[in-house]
């Protein structure tokens, strides 16, 4: 099976599973947070995301709200959208490193737009999808 699934103790597939046992190790936790499919997953969702129209708090809200299916409370929101502004001037500073960080993330498929912007939400999607009430729901 694709190595991401062995992390987190998927069958082998050889055999039908009834029931998967919840597991949460720190190598679950360095895979959903370097691995190249998590990474392309964050930038899809970022891409979503700035697709919502409104301003940063809105797209957060959104954000949040679809990879965990409940509103964030006022704090998880705040610390989102302060991540989202620390990324995105960082970003805005130095346009040849967001290029840089899409082309890692999308195996060098950057669309174009304001990469600036599109590398801040990847960091905050990669975030929020590393949640452990996103990756251990239940």
């Amino acid at each position: 099976p694709y190595p991401a699934l062995t992390t987190f103790d998927a069958g082998s597939g050889e055999v039908c599973t009834i029931r998967r046992i919840r597991t949460n190790t720190p190598l679950q936790a360095l895979t959903t947070l370097n691995d190249p499919v998590f990474m392309e997953a964050a930038a899809g969702l970022a891409r979503r995301a700035m697709r919502v129209e409104g301003d940063a708090e809105k797209r957060a809200a959104w954000a949040f709200r679809t990879c965990v299916a409940r509103m964030a409370s006022g704090q998880e929101l705040a610390r989102l959208v302060a991540l989202y502004r620390q990324q995105a001037e960082q970003f805005g500073r130095d346009a040849g490193a967001a290029h840089e960080f899409l082309s890692s993330c999308l195996d060098g498929k950057v669309e174009g737009g304001d990469e600036a912007e599109w590398a801040a939400w990847t960091v905050v999607a990669n975030v929020l999808l590393n949640l452990d009430e996103v990756l251990t729901k239940g």
